[in-house]
């Protein structure tokens, strides 16, 4: 097909075996339609042989497709464009329903932004609703790992497109091994990339209000099948754009989260199996959308609950009438101020300990906490943390084993009362189940970029004033899961994860001239009520 400004945009197209006419499945994507995204999705002859004609097309710049890719930049036109261009193919009803996930995601939100008559659904996967808050930073850090290795995966493409052997083959190579301290390789990604923008960006500006579909997306009303995973980056997305949609729209919002990473959507994920349930039902429940809602079938889908949650621990299913029927259960910080010691030293409990004490700990960027797993680090999923817990540099915090089933979902919030040697500093927080026998396995994180607050008292010997305690607040990613009777809670908290995220290098000038030692003192009890929020729901059935 050609777009309005004339270019060439290429797909493939896959038929039922059929005279018939049908609805169509557009996906749009930039990774060389040949894929179809079968890293997470059936391929697309088996949605064909269900009666849809799909439609996986190539974006601008992309695969075989003419003009010049820029992230996001023409997704709105172009995406209009086609869902018009395949509304008018032969064999096609006129009615059109989108899916994808990731940037495939991304697409279905812009072409929903221009109101196409012919698209009647969309079926947006892990994808960014603020593109700031979403998916380039988190907490006001850059999501380093993540971003870079998929700046060098778009750039790595780019190349073979050129057929630029040498510049191919160096990029294929960081792929599997990113260069996070490479200037040279990194500034050889500016020409093709959004990565130094995103970096040049660290604000919620203009940049990021003029790119993101959230800016765009006030009236647009569609049924739309939401899929999310827990341990997913883009999970904040996700829950955002179903939040909005279902508080406004006229029509069905479904969300299903798995506990999947990014890719792929299975039982295993970092180190668990979550055994039979958790593999992806996603292919049949989109038929099942689909056929609701572009062939007009009673497919029973409108008389269920439209919240479906893997609930990890139980490792089932479980359906909610709303995205918020959870209650905060508050656990408060008490310690003896050795919680980055010794892990029996700070605890986790139910009322404000009387007595106020001080944790302190140093962040040293010649060896920052390093990531392991979650939402933010390359691998994501699920790993055993206790090794990280041991460390100097993180304050760990523990229940008593539970004396029944606790049984979380939604947003664990965390309220830390702290001061810091230095005007920004870090804070990362994770939440873990402690097994019987010792063993640690990360539930869900939030990284917060902070900002230090002087004292009105007067200056120090050395001129200067010193910092106050006030409180932080960090909101970790969501998650569903039963913390199950004899296993304990642990919130660990650290001053990096990186690569996960870049680390604070505390400097207007962004050179780090005297290696940043930053220490930071963490209190607890008394006038400070340092505590975790949790999700609290009732039993499963």
């Amino acid at each position: 097909m050609h777009t309005r400004d004339g270019v060439r945009l290429d797909a493939d197209i896959y038929y039922p075996q059929s005279n018939e006419q049908f609805p169509v499945l557009l996906m749009r994507q930039p990774y060389g339609r040949a894929i179809a995204s079968t890293v997470v999705y059936a391929h697309p002859t088996w949605y064909a042989a269900q009666g849809y004609i799909v439609v996986i097309q190539d974006v601008r710049g992309r695969g075989t497709s003419a003009g010049n890719f820029e992230l996001f930049s023409h997704e709105i036109a172009d995406g209009e464009d086609t869902v018009n261009w395949v509304a008018n193919l032969p064999g096609s009803n006129g009615m059109v329903g989108m899916y994808g996930f990731s940037y495939q995601g991304m697409t279905q939100l812009y072409a929903a932004i221009a109101k196409p008559p012919a698209l009647k659904t969309i079926c947006p996967a892990m994808v960014g609703y603020d593109l700031y808050t979403d998916w380039a930073y988190e907490g006001g850090a850059f999501c380093l790992q993540t971003n870079l290795a998929w700046a060098i995966q778009l750039a790595t493409e780019t190349a073979r497109l050129r057929q630029d052997q040498q510049a191919y083959q160096k990029l294929s190579a960081a792929a599997r091994n990113l260069p996070l301290h490479n200037p040279e390789l990194l500034q050889n990604l500016a020409e093709d990339s959004f990565y130094h923008q995103w970096l040049g960006n660290p604000q919620p500006n203009d940049y990021w209000t003029k790119l993101s579909p959230k800016t765009q997306f006030p009236d647009v009303d569609l049924p739309m099948f939401h899929i999310g995973g827990w341990f997913d980056t883009y999970l904040r997305g996700t829950m955002n754009l179903y939040r909005d949609m279902a508080a406004r729209s006229q029509y069905r919002q479904q969300l299903l989260v798995g506990p999947w990473t990014h890719l792929p959507w299975g039982r295993r994920v970092g180190e668990v199996d979550f055994g039979h349930e958790a593999m992806s039902p996603v292919d049949r429940m989109q038929i099942c959308w689909f056929d609701q809602f572009l062939k007009g079938k009673n497919t029973g889908l409108l008389d269920e609950v439209p919240v479906w949650l893997f609930e990890m621990g139980t490792n089932m299913w479980q359906g909610f009438p709303t995205l918020n029927s959870s209650n905060q259960k508050s656990y408060y910080l008490s310690s003896t101020g050795l919680a980055n010691m010794r892990e029996d030293e700070g605890t986790l409990i139910q009322q404000i300990p009387k007595i106020a004490v001080d944790d302190v700990f140093v962040h040293d960027p010649w060896r920052p906490v390093p990531s392991l797993g979650g939402h933010g680090a390359i691998p994501a999923g699920v790993f055993e943390r206790s090794h990280i817990d041991c460390r100097g540099d993180v304050l760990t915090y523990t229940t008593e084993p539970m004396t029944e089933n606790l049984y979380l979902a939604g947003e664990t919030v965390v309220e830390i009362w702290c001061q810091c040697d230095r005007t920004n500093y870090d804070l990362c927080a994770v939440l873990s189940e402690v097994f019987p026998n010792n063993k640690v396995y990360n539930l869900a994180q939030g990284y917060l970029r902070c900002q230090s607050e002087t004292s009105q008292n007067t200056f120090t010997k050395e001129g200067r004033l010193p910092r106050k305690a006030n409180q932080k607040v960090i909101t970790l990613q969501a998650t569903c899961t039963r913390i199950a009777k004899g296993h304990a809670l642990r919130l660990s908290l650290s001053a990096a994860c990186f690569p996960a995220y870049n680390l604070n290098i505390d400097s207007d000038s962004g050179v780090n001239l005297d290696g940043n030692i930053t220490t930071i003192t963490v209190k607890s009890g008394g006038s400070f009520p340092s505590r975790i929020l949790l999700p609290v729901v009732p039993p499963s059935k």
